[in-house]
Formats: structure tokens, sequence, C-alpha cells
């Protein structure tokens, strides 16, 4: 468990040193808060892709369902990362501090793995938007709508030729 943390806290300091090196016009002005609302975001887009992926897996068209589940995990996130970074802000700045110590080798290759999950996160996050869409959307292209009306017509036809038959205007003669 200790490890999960160091790699969490890590990852934090990671995203804590990148607001540091793009504040310029913020200075060193909420760079905790900033970090810490990138890692809510990554965390969100995270949810947003497994829940993506459970609706095409599931072929559940994800306009016709209200999921609060989502609501509840993003409750969750946000808790998780108020008590483990805002709460109690000694502990991600001594964990910071034991960070900068760290041989820049180490560091290079922390900083690698770091940015390549949040490269992931993003392409994954996208991709799933793009899959959910492209599985979803196919209902509403013109030979989807064209196949439909189509359809309609033909039912239309059909509840005509009954009603005559009901109503005995088949056998009339024109």
């Amino acid at each position: 468990m200790n490890k999960i943390k160091r790699a969490y806290y890590y990852f934090f300091y990671k995203m804590y040193k990148a607001m540091i090196w793009t504040s310029f016009p913020f200075r060193n002005f909420l760079n905790g808060f900033r970090a810490g609302l990138v890692m809510i975001v990554l965390e969100f887009w995270i949810a947003f892709s497994i829940q993506n992926y459970y609706y095409i897996i599931n072929n559940i068209n994800p306009k016709s369902i209200s999921d609060l589940s989502l609501y509840i995990v993003g409750v969750i996130i946000i808790i998780f990362n108020y008590i483990t970074l805002d709460h109690n802000n000694n502990v991600w700045k001594k964990y910071n501090l034991e960070f900068d110590n760290l041989p820049k080798r180490k560091n290079l290759i922390g900083g690698i793995i770091v940015w390549s999950i949040v490269l992931f996160i993003i392409i994954n996050f996208f991709a799933s938007i793009h899959y959910s869409q492209k599985k979803f959307s196919i209902r509403y292209t013109p030979e989807f709508i064209a196949k439909e009306k189509r359809i309609d017509s033909l039912q239309k036809a059909q509840q005509i030729e009954k009603l005559k038959k009901i109503y005995g205007e088949d056998k009339k003669k024109r």
C-alpha cells in the first residue's frame, strides 16, 4: 500500500512541477490547487472512459439512460483528492521534498513514466468517446433514416390494406 501511496504522490509531484514550469502568468499562485485539479480531471477521464467502454461492450445507448454511478464516482474522486492532497498540506509537501532529492536519472525515468500514463489517459479518453459516438450515432446517418422511412411506409401501406379488408373496400370496384 505504501508503494501505491508513493506512486500517487509522485504523480502529483510531477503535476505540481509542471504547474510551476507553466506558471508564467500566475507565478506560484495556487500551483498545488491547479495540480490537484489536473489530477481530478485525469481521474474523471479514466472513469468516463470506463463508462464509455461499458456502454460499447454492453450495447447501451448512453443517451437513453441517466447513470447516477458516474456522479457517485465523481464525488468519491473529489473527496479522495481532498483528503490526500488538500486536507493535510504537509504530507504532499514532504513527499515533494523527498522527490526533489531523487537522482536525476531516476527522476527522468519517473517523469517519462508519468507523462506516458497521462498521454495514455488522454488518448484513451478521446478514443472511448470516438468509438462510443461511432457505435451509437450510426442510427442517425442518412442511410439509416431512409431505411426507417421505407419501413414506416411499408407498415402504413400494410395497415391501409388491413383497414380496406375490414371495411370491405378491397372488394369494391372502381
